[in-house]
């Protein structure tokens, strides 16, 4: 069995060799500067670790790894760019590096060559393999418009916003999970177990994510604090927030939300002050667990030993209680 830390070693090392040499530099540069800023290789990890929780060997999954990175790195590309975020761990984004046009051009060559590297995997399996990747790529982009259609919305429900973050994140970490699982021809019942598995898994690391977004430290989180809130982004913590609140709370929730006009620090700090009011922390915090206990229930019935399932539940404690 591998370690979560040397499966990670292995990515970083085939990470570095991608489009090494490949022209026009002012297409590529920009995909191996957002490659380069590192980040926790979450997803091909896991597509790493489906694997080998059935499996001694990984290294006929490492190309099906790489798909699922760089369509990650792909996905976020163009998410900064819609958000017009500034920061992606800690660095600069790609389009305020360079520009529009080139993170919407380099993003879509991510794409193609993330179809590239999904292609390599045991021909017999691929027509399998092509037809979950593609399905989890066309529900990223639904998972993505939703959340954009939400910024508009003031009708948001908890149900909307959970398949919202189903499809936008959860798919992919699930996804990954039975792409590794099916290269190592695991019986389908347990690549099933192992998908939904993937699905709480993800639930809880959006959460969180949200949760960072307002209560991280800008220093470890990697993103500027608060930028859920100036988008007007419906978040767990704001629909809970606009459904708890009484009537004074709530009409300086619509305020922030519909001003175009205002300084952003305050902004953030009068929504902030209502999520603390409302104890919103502890109960987003509640409701990670119960997805993070669900995905634990989920490994347990997969009928390999529990010896072999110790790096998924490792990986799955770390993104519960990460800090960035």
């Amino acid at each position: 069995m591998f370690r979560t830390s040397e499966l990670e070693k292995k990515i970083n090392l085939e990470i570095e060799n991608i489009l090494s040499n490949d022209q026009p530099a002012n297409l590529y540069d920009p995909i191996k500067y957002i490659l380069s800023l590192g980040g926790k290789r979450v997803r091909p990890v896991m597509t790493l670790l489906g694997k080998n929780l059935f499996s001694e060997t990984v290294d006929d999954a490492i190309d099906a790894a790489l798909g699922i990175e760089l369509f990650h790195n792909f996905s976020l590309l163009h998410d900064d760019l819609m958000d017009r975020s500034e920061k992606r761990r800690g660095q600069c984004t790609v389009h305020r590096k360079w520009n529009d046009n080139t993170a919407i051009l380099s993003g879509d060559a991510m794409l193609i060559e993330a179809y590239k590297y999904i292609a390599e995997v045991p021909a017999d399996l691929l027509p399998q393999i092509l037809h979950l990747f593609s399905t989890v790529a066309g529900e990223v982009c639904k998972g993505q418009q939703y959340d954009m259609d939400f910024e508009q919305s003031m009708s948001v429900t908890e149900t909307d916003y959970l398949e919202m973050i189903r499809l936008k994140t959860a798919v992919l970490m699930a996804g990954a999970l039975k792409i590794g699982a099916i290269i190592a021809r695991a019986p389908a019942f347990d690549s099933e177990l192992l998908h939904t598995f993937g699905i709480n898994i993800g639930m809880a690391f959006q959460l969180k994510d949200d949760l960072l977004d307002v209560y991280g430290d800008t220093k470890t989180f990697g993103k500027n604090i608060g930028g859920d809130i100036l988008c007007n982004k419906k978040t767990y913590l704001l629909i809970k927030a606009l459904k708890n609140s009484n009537e004074v709370q709530k009409k300086e929730l619509e305020k922030w939300l519909s001003s175009t006009d205002y300084d952003p620090e305050e902004k953030i700090a009068a929504v902030k002050t209502i999520y603390d009011e409302l104890k919103l922390k502890a109960i987003c915090e509640t409701f990670i667990e119960k997805y993070y206990l669900a995905a634990l229930d989920c490994l347990s019935s997969i009928h390999v030993a529990n010896e072999r399932k110790k790096e998924l539940i490792s990986l799955a404690e770390n993104l519960m209680y990460r800090e960035k």
